[in-house]
């Protein structure tokens, strides 16, 4: 039964990126029709990513209302408005529609890691987690071909009302089937029991609700938070900037970017799996669970070097295939910082410890792209490459360096 509900989560992590990256396919048109320049996208990119900031706001309604409800009322609120981008006729109303889309959308992971601390015992959330991040990733993939064909034989609008209306129809299907593990009636007691025996106890759901600035004073909470704040800026610049990255310094016209821009989504899909099993892999050798999240986490940084050179080769598809390096690396060390707020917070804190971390990591992709939409016309792509292929380092010795077992973080 946890199988079935972390694939229910998964297919709406798949619509919940899809639906945020229809306008990024939809921009080189879009940038046409409504008489858009860079600094413009990016604002709207920007207005996009401070709604997402708000997570704190969602992950704490998601702890007080519960995962059936929360959900359904978020997922069917971003549906309808990606559905509404279909009458914005300028892109200042694009913008106010992106920045509700974006508080709307901002629930996928800490609704998420609420649902995988509640439905998996702990040596098995780091492969669920990176099952459902694996949404994110096919989502973003499926993006460029669905749009590019909605656009092509049809129009712009179609494209984020075809979108919108699968949100819809999931946030339906989320209501009508989702319980916790304590109410599912389809759940047997060997799979409930091996489910809550394997949850660690200090991590157990205490009732309590959880307080901001409890968890603001740990440790921990930075040791996620920084790291996601370095690291988010290379998943919007996948998301929002490729597609205009490839039309306007490469050359790729609407068919190309349908052909070739979900390449790094699928790397990003192996780099989902490719995390669980390195930490898997490093735990086999006798070492503890949280240093193997840090190893694996270091390891992504590592391979995150190789989109230093994607401004200075040539090739359009060496680019490309240095993007998709960096999409495999990112997800490598996404996946499992993310999973740590599992590993080291209780599970009444989870959802908020997300949206907490989660704004962090969105203030990271907010700056950056409006850096990027602001300067981009004057100094081009190449620096903003080079910055995201070492920035994850500095991550990786922060997260050695503030996160600790939570039995250690209490003494600090």
């Amino acid at each position: 039964m946890r199988w079935g509900i972390i694939a229910l989560l998964t297919v709406g992590t798949i619509l919940n990126y899809l639906t945020r990256s229809t306008l990024s396919v939809a921009a080189p048109t879009l940038m046409t029709t409504m008489n858009m320049s860079e600094k413009d996208y990016g604002f709207i990119t920007g207005v996009f990513q401070f709604g997402i900031m708000l997570q704190p706001i969602a992950g704490f309604v998601l702890d007080v209302v519960k995962l059936k409800m929360g959900m359904f009322l978020f997922a069917l609120a971003w549906g309808v408005i990606t559905m509404l981008h279909a009458l914005a006729g300028n892109w200042q109303t694009l913008a106010w529609l992106r920045g509700f889309q974006g508080f709307a959308e901002g629930t996928a992971q800490p609704g998420g890691l609420k649902v995988v601390s509640e439905w998996f015992p702990a040596k098995e959330r780091g492969f669920a987690s990176g099952l459902y991040n694996i949404g994110a990733s096919v989502g973003s993939m499926l993006a460029p071909p669905l749009v590019a064909f909605a656009i092509l034989y049809y129009n712009w609008q179609a494209a984020f009302v075809f979108t919108g209306a699968l949100g819809v129809l999931w946030a339906i299907l989320w209501f009508f089937t989702y319980r916790s593990p304590q109410d599912h009636k389809a759940l047997k007691d060997k799979e409930k029991s091996y489910i809550l025996d394997g949850q660690e106890k200090h991590l157990a759901a205490t009732g309590e609700r959880p307080s901001m600035l409890k968890i603001l004073k740990q440790r921990n909470f930075w040791g996620i938070a920084i790291p996601r704040f370095l690291a988010d800026p290379t998943w919007s610049t996948l998301v929002f900037w490729m597609p205009l990255y490839l039309a306007t310094v490469r050359g790729f016209d609407l068919k190309q970017i349908a052909l070739f821009g979900w390449l790094p989504f699928v790397a990003a899909d192996i780099g989902c799996l490719f995390g669980p099993f390195l930490v898997a892999t490093f735990q086999r050798f006798g070492i503890s669970l949280i240093t193997a999240r840090k190893l694996t986490f270091s390891v992504g940084a590592i391979l995150m070097m190789g989109v230093v050179f994607v401004g200075f080769v040539e090739s359009p598809y060496v680019a490309i295939a240095l993007l998709c390096l960096g999409a495999f690396a990112h997800q490598t060390l996404s996946v499992t910082v993310i999973t740590m707020s599992s590993d080291l917070f209780r599970q009444s804190e989870v959802a908020t410890v997300a949206g907490m971390a989660g704004t962090a990591a969105n203030l990271g992709a907010l700056l950056f792209s409006v850096a990027i939409g602001t300067l981009v016309a004057t100094t081009g792509y190449t620096p903003f490459f080079f910055i995201l292929g070492g920035i994850d380092l500095l991550g990786a010795l922060l997260l050695w360096f503030l996160v600790k077992p939570m039995e250690a973080a209490r003494d600090q």
